[in-house]
Formats: structure tokens, sequence, C-alpha cells
């Protein structure tokens, strides 16, 4: 066996899947997907065939040419890679997998209606990056992997759903769905289930071979606002997230245009955004075709659209051209800030990018302070072996990497950097690639470069090469200037800030000493009223200076900012601020109780946030639960969970409610503007009363044969009968 990534179990002797085909019944009272995934091959392959699980239950795997069930196997967890699943083929081109999603799946937040903005309805989210995939679906979770797929989403009627995806079509479940269920297995939750009253079918499609972690959907009660030609946002329905959201973000077309002149053509047909709860852990996630965003940057001057022109910089560099392992993830993100700050640059000017590039530089900085004891990650080709890549994100990748690329385009020219790009993009397009293969592009194309340039430094060095540039402007140098007074004690003057947006005081904010005197917090605040800000990069960096400075006047909202946000940009410095240092036991105290109680608000992945803040002592919190795994083999009962009562425990009522807003009105509509119709579909009951408490994985297999003995001469088209069969089975699974 030889692994392709350290990642992931894929090895290098299987073949790739060339396409997934999902059907997914989400079950929002249980937190639970039941799913069929319909996997195709690039060629026949015999032996073992792995492929990346993590809390999954695996029901069953059949090859779908000669419907014979195919013995499979799973490993013991892995903390950071799940569970190994090894499927034994035999001259194997396509097989389907049947298997249930569990509450504790890392990618998925399931949002009770008081997590939500309009309080009324369910929500539910996916964030695959960096490994999470694997928790949704069984899959070869690589990015060095690109595949396409289809996905069909059965959900409640009231709700809609938006995907990462061409949307094909919504309409009523059927119980022969010759375009959804082409033979028995391709039915994953069949009639009782799937046609169930008051359920609607989403189709989604991606024709464009993508890496697994771009896999996204989120369904809840949406609206949207059409704010150009290739351009909807998305939010919940009703209140005002949804009309603040697309008043932000009402230039991105100009974005868009901009781009096509630096990069090309723009390949992904739509540029949708979603707005999540503020739950969603990171501040944008490039999906293709769909862009998912935090609230939080919804600031009220359009200067949030810096962020969705690094999510669209991603069409060009990490959608189209992928790292092949996170260890080359500078590939992905050093090469979208760079042409993030171009678009900006095209947009909003020369000094907005300055700007940027200056808060950049600091982060850069402040990140050789955080990896001072382990400088491996700041390096920009990474060896992650053995590392969970959520545990050593940082804004390396991003700074150093787009430092790197700044340092070429000063050497050789725009214009010729300009070429370069063009002809970098339009090469490796779809493709999946590493340091080396960029490097030697590079030398193939600007010849002698490296005689200029110190190229293994500056990928393979720790820290930040000498030839890095700190930005020069007019405006940059006078903020920081400002922020250097301050030491000084002379706070700006209202006029010279008169101009200032959310950048210029951010930018201000994080040159400042690290720890003031108290009462020089309350004199800023007294005369700029930061910790209001309605821009949260400011207000949290006031807030962190704040609590650095020990200036308890404002712990009250510090906690408040953990409750109802869950970015980690946000969560991380706040958090290390009041654990970190010495004579913090007050401070630790007060985090520990806040983040117990905020806990189950945050994402899966934002609940680790303890151990990102590097807090040895364990002061704030136990680490989460490991995700608790319950695969099956073929044969096999499943362990470790005779009583079912226990298997997964009942997830507690939040203690806080994300975010807030005013109730919905108006019509409840779909994802297309359409008021919702009629309930149509065949009532049956989600759960069998009378069923056993925990069937074995053999009467599956023997309903499987019984139908194969009845139906080999017929289409495999299940008859409605023994769909009812294999729902009731299903169902009998998840009933407690």
């Amino acid at each position: 066996m030889a692994p392709i990534d350290p990642h992931s179990f894929t090895d290098s002797t299987d073949p790739l899947t060339t396409h997934i085909a999902l059907s997914l019944y989400l079950d929002f009272p249980s937190s639970t997907i039941h799913a069929s995934a319909l996997f195709t091959l690039a060629h026949p392959h015999t032996g073992p065939f792995s492929l990346d699980t993590r809390s999954l239950k695996i029901h069953s795997v059949h090859d779908t040419q000669s419907h014979d069930a195919i013995p499979f196997s799973s490993s013991p967890p892995d903390p950071i890679k799940g569970r190994h699943l090894t499927l034994s083929l035999t001259n194997t081109t396509s097989f389907i997998i049947l298997y249930s999603t569990s509450p504790s799946s890392s990618a998925l937040q399931w949002l009770s209606p008081p997590q939500t903005f309009n309080k009324t309805k369910p929500f539910v989210y996916t964030q695959c990056q960096s490994i999470h995939a694997r928790s949704v679906f069984p899959c070869q979770d690589t990015p060095a992997a690109r595949v396409t797929y289809t996905c069909n989403i059965n959900i409640p009627r009231e709700l809609s759903a938006v995907m990462s995806a061409r949307h094909v079509d919504r309409r009523s479940p059927t119980s022969i769905d010759e375009s959804a269920i082409t033979d028995m297995f391709t039915s994953l939750a069949p009639h009782a289930m799937w046609c169930t009253e008051g359920r609607v079918v989403e189709e989604f499609a991606m024709e464009q071979p993508v890496p697994t972690y771009l896999f996204a959907f989120a369904v809840g009660e949406l609206g949207f606002r059409e704010v150009g030609p290739r351009t909807r946002v998305y939010a919940e329905a009703g209140g005002y997230v949804l009309d603040d959201a697309a008043k932000e973000f009402a230039g991105t077309e100009e974005m868009i245009r901009q781009g096509e002149r630096l990069f090309g053509p723009y390949d992904w047909e739509r540029f949708d955004l979603l707005v999540l709860p503020p739950s969603f852990p990171y501040g944008g996630m490039e999906n293709p075709r769909m862009v998912f965003l935090t609230p939080t940057v919804i600031k009220g001057d359009a200067s949030g659209a810096q962020v969705v022109a690094h999510e669209l910089a991603h069409s060009w560099t990490g959608n189209l051209i992928t790292n092949k392992t996170n260890d080359h993830f500078w590939l992905n993100e050093g090469f979208t800030t760079y042409a993030e700050r171009r678009i900006v640059e095209a947009v909003q000017g020369e000094d907005r990018a300055a700007l940027n590039i200056g808060i950049g530089w600091r982060g850069l900085n402040e990140e050789m302070e955080r990896f001072k004891d382990n400088m491996e990650f700041t390096k920009l080709k990474t060896n992650q072996e053995g590392v969970d890549p959520d545990e050593v994100y940082s804004q390396v990748p991003y700074e150093k990497g787009f430092q790197f690329l700044w340092r070429i385009e000063r050497q050789i020219g725009r214009p010729a950097f300009d070429e370069f790009l063009k002809k970098y993009i339009d090469t490796f397009k779809f493709k999946s690639i590493d340091t080396e293969t960029f490097l030697d592009f590079l030398k193939a194309n600007v010849p002698g470069i490296e005689k200029d340039i110190d190229l293994v430094l500056w990928t393979e060095g720790t820290g930040i090469p000498p030839d890095a540039y700190e930005p020069v402007s007019k405006i940059y140098t006078k903020i920081v200037s400002l922020a250097n007074e301050f030491k000084l004690g002379r706070m700006p003057r209202e006029d010279e800030v008169a101009d200032w947006q959310g950048m210029e005081w951010e930018l201000y904010l994080e040159n400042l000493p690290r720890s003031v005197e108290a009462s020089q917090i309350l004199s800023l605040d007294e005369r700029y009223v930061l910790s209001e800000s309605k821009d949260y990069e400011v207000k949290v960096a006031f807030l962190q200076l704040a609590v650095l400075s020990k200036c308890s006047n404002y712990y009250r909202e510090v906690e408040k900012i953990l409750k109802t946000v869950g970015r980690m940009k946000y969560l991380r410095p706040l958090y290390t601020a009041l654990v970190q240092g010495t004579g913090k036991e007050e401070e630790k105290i007060f985090a520990k109780r806040v983040y117990s109680e905020a806990r189950d608000c945050y994402h899966p992945i934002a609940q680790a946030i303890k151990k990102a803040t590097t807090n040895p002592t364990n002061e704030i919190s136990q680490q989460p639960e490991n995700h608790q795994e319950i695969e099956v083999s073929v044969g096999e009962q499943p362990k470790g969970l005779n009583n079912q009562s226990k298997q997964i425990p009942a997830k507690p009522t939040p203690p806080a409610e994300i975010g807030t807003a005013p109730p919905p009105d108006g019509v409840v509509k779909d994802r297309h503007g359409k008021a919702n119709g009629q309930r149509g579909g065949v009532r049956s009951p989600l759960h069998r009363p009378n069923g056993p408490s925990q069937p074995s994985v053999q009467s599956l297999q023997l309903l499987f044969y019984k139908v194969k003995s009845e139906k080999r001469a017929t289409p495999w088209v299940l008859s409605l009968k023994w769909m009812a069969e294999i729902a009731s089975w299903v169902q009998s699974t998840t009933t407690p």
C-alpha cells in the first residue's frame, strides 16, 4: 500500500473515482442522513480498494453489475483520518454503498430553530474542508482525486436546498424515479421514507471534476435576491440579513469581470452566495457555484466584498487548480490571496489593496510568533504527516504564499507575471499539483528565475525570507505612524480618522502594543466607540486588546461574541488572550465557563478551538469527544452498541442562541422564488414501532438476494413492495 496523501487512506495503486451519484434523505429530528452512494471507477479493479470514512454506519456494499454483495471491513478509527474502509473488489467498475451518517459528523452542523436567525425552522449545512467530506459520504477524501457527482436531497417541503452544483429540479418524490433510482441499489431509503408526505426532492449535478472538500450543501428556510446576471445572494428568508447582504455584495458582477480580465474565463457559470447562520466557522468557503459566507462579513459599507473577492479568486486558483495535498496548501491560498488583491486593486483602488496587504503583513508576523516553537508550519511546503490540518491552519500559506508570488512579480514585472499566471491556469486547470510541479513550470517559463530568487528558501525555509516586502503607501504609512504615536500616549485626532472605514481601524489596532494601560483602552473607546463597531474585524481586534490589557469592563461583550459567533478567526484570538500568559487565573475560569456554555453552538470544526489556542492545562474545556465510529462490516453486529439508547447521546438544548433577527414575514418561498405548493406523496410512518431494535446486516443481505431471485429477468427498478421492505429495515436501525 502506498498512500498518496498523509490525510487519506487512498492508495496509489487504486483507480480513482470518476463519478459519485448520491441520494440523501435528511432526518432533522435525529440529525442523521440516510444515504446511498453509487461509485464509478476509472477502470475495473480487482483486489482491495480503499475509501475514507468518519462517523458513518455502513449498511451494505454491492456490485451494480453482478448485484453481488461486496465484502468490506473497517479499521479502528484513526484520530485524524477516521476509518479505513476496505472493499474487496473483483473486476469491479461500479458499486453502491448504503450508509447513514451520525449526529457527530464533523462536516455537518444541525441547527435547531432557536439557533437560526428566524427562529422558526431548522437548518443544516456542511463544511468539508479540509478532510471532513468523509463524514458525509465514503470517498477518496484527498484533493489529489477529483470527481463529478449528482445529488438528490430529500427534505421537508417547507425547506429548500442549495448546493455547490447546478440545480436541476425541485419536485415531489416518486415511488419509481427513473432519473434517481436506476436499479435496486441506488435507492437509499425507498418508498416508505423517500415518499413520505410533506417531503420534496432537490436535484443537483456537478459536471466538472472537483475535489471532495468542495462538496457542500445547505438546507433551511431560504430566500434570495438577484444582484447580478450570474449572482444571487441567499440567506434565511425574511428578516434583515438577506436585504443587508444584497446591498453589501451588489458589486459582485464587476469583480467577476475583473477576474476574467486578469485570469481568463470564469468556468463555473454561476457565482451565487449563501450567508449562513453565525455559527459558520470561517469567513467564507469557496464552494464552486455557491460560496458560503459568515454574516460577520456584512459591514454595511461594502467592504465585506473583499471576502467575496477572495472566494471568487478561488474560482481560478484552488478550484480550477488544486493543491495535491495539504502539504502544498499555499498553492491554493497564496495564489488566491494574490488574485484577490489584484481584483480589489482593480475594483476599489491601490490604497484598498495596500491596506489589505498591510493587514496581511501584520498577521504573518503574528503567525511567526505563534509557531516559534514549531517552525515547520512557517514553511510554504510543510510536512503534515500525523498532523490534523485544522490544528495548524494559519495565515502562513495565505500571506507568505502571497509574498512569494509578489516577489516574483516584482522580479519579472507585472505584465510578464500576468501572462505567466494565465498560462499557468490554462495549463493546469482541473488538475491537482504539488509545489515541485509549480516550481518546474516557473523555471521552464521564466528562465533563470532561480538565480534571482532563492526558490528553495521561499518554499522550504522557515520564517519570513529577507526579500519579503512590507507594503508602502501614503495611507498605510500614516496609519502605522499613528499607531506608533499611541505608544507615546497620543490618540489620533478626529480629523485624522474622519474618513476611516473598518480596514483602517483594523490596521491601526493591529499595530498597537499588545498590552496597554486599561485607562488607555477606556479612553480610546470613549472617543471612538470601537467596542460597538458593526465591523467584527474592528470589534474583535479592540476586545482582544482589552483582554490582553486586563480591562475587565469589556468581558461581558467578549462573552457575548464568544456565545453568538462561531467564526474561528474571532474565537481563537479571544480565547487565546484569555488563557495565555501569567496572572490569568480569573480569565481562565471565565474562559472555561464561557466555552462550556457556548460549545454546543459551535460547528464541530470550531469545537476544537481549545486545542487551537495551545492551552496545555486544559483550562477551557476537555477536548471534544472522539467522533463515535459506528461502521459495520458484512456479517458483523455493530460493536459497542448493545444498548442503542446509549449509542448517540441526545443533544442538550443549546445554552446560547446564535444570532438574533426579527421573525420572518410574508409567504415562504422556495429557492426559485416560487411559493411552496401543496403537500403531496403517500403517508408512511418514519419509524416502525414494533420493528427489531437492532436487526442484523444479514437480514438486508437476505432481502437483496430475495429481490434478486424474483426480479433477475426484469429491469433493476424496485417494486413498491420491496422498496417498502428495505425502508422498514433502514428505519428499524434508527429507532431508539
